[in-house]
């Protein structure tokens, strides 16, 4: 009797620290054999950046099975991903960092058609932006993630949106604050800030059956509960992410953005991903989407 090989799933993230704290547990570290058992499955890590892999999905070609997704771009991969309940990054009340070589205000900023780093057109930090300066003239500048804040030091922009572990070490480079746009949003909006989202390619269940997506879901979901309730391992771990950032903060940006809605995003994160994609759709930045499902482990689209 031939032995069924597993369904290899290979999920993408960023490498930062909090992406890197979910899913450890579905991939081992170090040779060891992964802490989530996925009877059927076998899990291959893919890092890839943010804006990649938004590039990749929209491509459409080789799409992962699993990636991380820029909310932002969600409407743009909707016909053939789903979101996940779990594994998405929410601000509740701070998100990307909008900075600058000296104190400025938000409105000083604006009024001059100002030049803004941002870290990558499809990711939700220059969405927001977007949005914030909805009406005013401005200048996106594109540059890598991880340049943003070398590129404002620089001088050459006048600010620039800083993301992943940049929202705590910006000032270390002598830059200061403009603005939350996390802390904006909730103001504007009432709500968090969705940022990244977790995706399943919706084809698996044509191509595997029935319960396939079902089954990842939980799976996903498990990887998460397993990384939190082992939270010094999972710190250990994303620590090899973090581009030489201490402890302590790698700590602090996995506090952030790995919390309750990480777990299970519920209605609230769903409201919040519709709250932005219907506001930016009606501002023109994206298409319009329908209706939002999110794939939870054994059941049903909710």
């Amino acid at each position: 009797m031939i032995e069924k090989q597993p369904i290899v799933l290979r999920l993408g993230h960023s490498p930062d620290p909090d992406d890197a704290f979910m899913w450890w547990p579905l991939f081992g570290i170090d040779g060891e054999p992964p802490e989530v058992s996925s009877p059927g499955f076998r899990f291959e890590q893919v890092e890839i950046d943010i804006e990649a892999a938004n590039q990749r999905a929209e491509a459409g070609e080789d799409l992962l099975e699993i990636t991380a997704l820029s909310c932002g771009q969600f409407p743009r991969v909707a016909d053939r991903y789903s979101i996940t309940a779990c594994g998405s990054s929410m601000g509740e009340g701070y998100g990307p960092k909008l900075v600058a070589t000296t104190p400025i205000t938000m409105e000083a900023l604006a009024s001059g058609n100002p030049t803004i780093a941002i870290p990558g057109r499809r990711t939700t930090a220059a969405l927001t932006m977007a949005l914030r300066l909805q009406g005013r003239d401005w200048t996106p500048v594109e540059v890598p993630f991880a340049e943003v804040p070398d590129a404002v030091a620089r001088g050459e922009v006048q600010a620039g949106v800083v993301i992943h572990e940049g929202q705590l070490t910006y000032a270390d480079d002598g830059l200061h604050l403009v603005e939350d746009l996390g802390a904006w949003w909730a103001s504007h909006a009432g709500g968090p800030l969705p940022l990244g989202l977790n995706l399943v390619r919706s084809d698996l269940e044509t191509i595997h059956g029935p319960g396939t997506l079902a089954d990842i879901a939980g799976l996903l979901e498990a990887s998460v509960r397993h990384a939190l309730e082992h939270r010094q391992t999972s710190i250990e771990y994303a620590m090899r992410f973090g581009r030489g950032i201490p402890a302590d903060v790698a700590d602090r940006f996995v506090e952030l953005y790995v919390n309750r809605l990480t777990i299970d995003a519920g209605d609230a994160g769903r409201e919040a991903i519709r709250r932005l994609l219907t506001e930016a759709a009606e501002a023109g930045l994206l298409p319009k989407i329908g209706e939002i499902d999110f794939l939870r482990g054994g059941r049903t689209p909710a």
